[in-house]
C-alpha cells in the first residue's frame, strides 16, 4: 500500500492526544505528499499553532525524510485537477491532493476533511481518526 497525506494528518503530528499518536504512526510508515500539502502546513502551522519558522522547516524536513521529494503543482497536475473537481464535486484544493496522490500511484489517501471511503479511481479515501469498530 502507497499511502498519500492530506495537510491535517502533517498538522495533528505536531500537537498531542490520540490523533497525533495516530498522525505520527502512519508518517513514520512513510507516504507521499505534494508542494501543496507543504505550503497549507507552513500556513496552518504559522496562523493556528503559532510555530516559528524554524519549527515549521523542522517538521518539514522531518516528513520529507520518511515521504522523500514532494510532487510539484504542475500545469497538468492542475487540468487534472480541474477535471476531477467536475466530475466528482470535489473542492478545487482537495482535487490537487486527490490528483497528486493519483499522478504517485498511491492507493490511499489518508484525510480527515474528505469522505471516508469513497474511491476516486484507483485511490480509496480514509480517515484514519475515525473509531474502529471492536
Amino acid at each position: 500500500m502507497t499511502a498519500f497525506f492530506d495537510t491535517n494528518i502533517l498538522i495533528y503530528a505536531q500537537e498531542a492526544g490520540t490523533k497525533a499518536d495516530r498522525a505520527r504512526a502512519l508518517i513514520a510508515q512513510g507516504g507521499r505528499l505534494s508542494v501543496q500539502v507543504l505550503n497549507e502546513f507552513a500556513t496552518v502551522a504559522r496562523r493556528k499553532l503559532a510555530h516559528d519558522w524554524g519549527e515549521i522547516a523542522d517538521a518539514i524536513d522531518d516528513a520529507l525524510v520518511l515521504a522523500g521529494p514532494p510532487l510539484p503543482i504542475t500545469i497538468d497536475l492542475h487540468i487534472t485537477a480541474r477535471t476531477l473537481a467536475e466530475r466528482h464535486r470535489l473542492a478545487f484544493y482537495d482535487a490537487l491532493i486527490v490528483a497528486a496522490a493519483l499522478e504517485a500511484g498511491c492507493d490511499t489517501l489518508y484525510s480527515e476533511d474528505m469522505q471516508h471511503g469513497r474511491t476516486i479511481g484507483t485511490l480509496r479515501i480514509e480517515n484514519p481518526f475515525l473509531e474502529r469498530a471492536s
